[in-house]
């Protein structure tokens, strides 16, 4: 097995899109996807299908329409055969038109007074059990619901009560079920435009992380720090997070910390398509840490950049799912380096979608899918270790296309993947493109940010 060891570089500099790409796709990709979804309905024998959505849970929605809910709620219903119908409540009537299919009238548009915020007006618009009689669902209805998660038994649906009472009044308590695994199947592969507008924002969120991660010096606040993002308005997947000096809980967000020579540090950007997360000690070299955790380099963060390079190795078309889960649990055992969530898991508009990277996983990986190197040690003393970015799986043809629409993408992933490679020793293959201009880079000494791991 090849070997962890500490080299000393500049950090490359790989550019980013001249103009930032447009994230929604032509009406013709959403009537696409609109048909997938009602083959897979018919497969289902489901005659209608329900998807909720809400500030936090919209992409499913999205995904279908173009569509995403602001800080109210919606519901697309979809039937086999009419045109899908988009409720939303009072303040996204002027914003819904934005989404290519409903300002094309593909997707019909109505006002749902009870998905406005609380205390807005009521009046006017049809009560929810009118507008399902009148799109047909009835008592000989099979209904499919999607929420954010799916949830076991079917039976369990992930809605707001008020909604999955109604569905179940009109239908049938039986005949409503938790679909949500159907869409996410179908989002699993982003299309060429979605890819094109996630590496743009990989590039910010790793620019961004740049900048952080150069400025730490002891002394600053944690606000500081961030402001060294430099956020654009373009919209977050989760909270940015920044933990120093006594701030250590998981995912916190900046509080007003300070930072601490030979303390903790960690950092992630999120946006939609992105995430970049890091996380090491203040320190330039070893004596710098707290007594018992000097060995962190050989003994912890060494060992999970190895572990990394055999993920890496496993990464590709076709693997399943649970060869990326034995590179790390096989390498890394779990009492000392605590990894507990899947070792890997995609990513889109949402920062988590679905994770095949599981103990016996024959999920296979698929040319489209979005990638996150998201594998999390933790140690009471040692602390972590990460080098979390973003990685496209792509075959040839999705290559061939990507090069056709967006030359300067490829250059840069090619230019990535290289890097990583022919500097850091890491495997990637050919059918992986690395998204992040930040990738593979891990500085465990933060005051020393141009020494970082790379393989032997």
């Amino acid at each position: 097995m090849r070997r962890a060891r500490l080299v000393e570089i500049e950090w490359p500099e790989f550019g980013s899109a001249a103009e930032p790409p447009a994230w929604r796709v032509s009406r013709e990709e959403y009537a696409a996807r609109l048909a997938r979804l009602r083959e897979r309905m018919q497969e289902r024998r489901l005659t209608h299908f329900a998807v909720y959505g809400d500030r936090e849970h919209f992409a499913n929605i999205q995904w279908l329409t173009g569509f995403d809910p602001r800080f109210e709620e919606a519901l697309l219903l979809v039937d086999v055969e009419q045109k899908p119908l988009l409720l939303v409540g009072n303040e996204c009537m002027n914003y819904a038109p934005a989404a290519p299919p409903v300002a094309a009238g593909d997707i019909r548009l109505e006002r749902h007074p009870e998905f406005s915020l609380p205390d807005q007006p009521r009046e006017g618009g049809r009560a929810l059990g009118e507008v399902l009689r009148e799109f047909g669902v009835d008592a000989h209805s099979r209904v499919g619901a999607a929420g954010w998660k799916p949830l076991a038994p079917a039976e369990r649906l992930e809605l707001p009560s008020f909604l999955a009472d109604e569905l179940r009044f009109a239908a049938g308590y039986e005949n409503v079920r938790n679909e949500t695994r159907l869409l996410i199947e179908l989002r699993q592969q982003a299309a060429p435009q979605e890819i094109a507008f996630f590496e743009w924002t990989n590039t910010l969120a790793s620019e961004g992380m740049k900048r952080v991660l150069r400025a730490v010096r002891p002394g600053m606040r944690d606000y500081d720090l961030l402001e060294e993002a430099r956020y654009n308005g373009v919209p977050l997947g989760c909270h940015m997070t920044l933990k120093c000096g006594a701030n250590r809980a998981s995912l916190a967000s900046a509080r007003g910390e300070r930072v601490e020579r030979g303390g903790r540090f960690s950092c992630g950007i999120c946006y939609w398509g992105a995430n970049c997360c890091r996380c090491g000690w203040v320190a330039e070299r070893a004596e710098d840490l707290p007594e018992g955790a000097r060995a962190y380099v050989e003994e912890f963060a060494g060992p999970y950049f190895e572990a990394m390079g055999a993920w890496f190795g496993e990464l590709k078309t076709g693997a399943a799912g649970g060869a990326l889960w034995r590179a790390i649990h096989e390498r890394l055992p779990r009492e000392k380096f605590g990894v507990f969530l899947n070792p890997g898991h995609l990513i889109h508009f949402e920062e988590w979608l679905s994770a095949p990277a599981y103990e016996g996983s024959q999920e296979r990986l698929r040319s489209g899918m979005v990638m996150q190197a998201d594998v999390i040690p933790s140690h009471p003393v040692f602390y972590s270790s990460r080098m979390e970015d973003g990685y496209l799986l792509a075959d040839a043809a999705l290559q061939a296309e990507l090069r056709r629409q967006f030359p300067g993408l490829m250059e840069r992933c090619l230019r990535r993947r290289e890097f990583l490679r022919g500097v850091l020793g890491l495997p990637i293959h050919d059918d992986v493109l690395p998204l992040s201009n930040l990738c593979g880079i891990v500085p465990p000494f933060l005051l020393r940010p141009e020494v970082v791991f790379a393989l032997s």
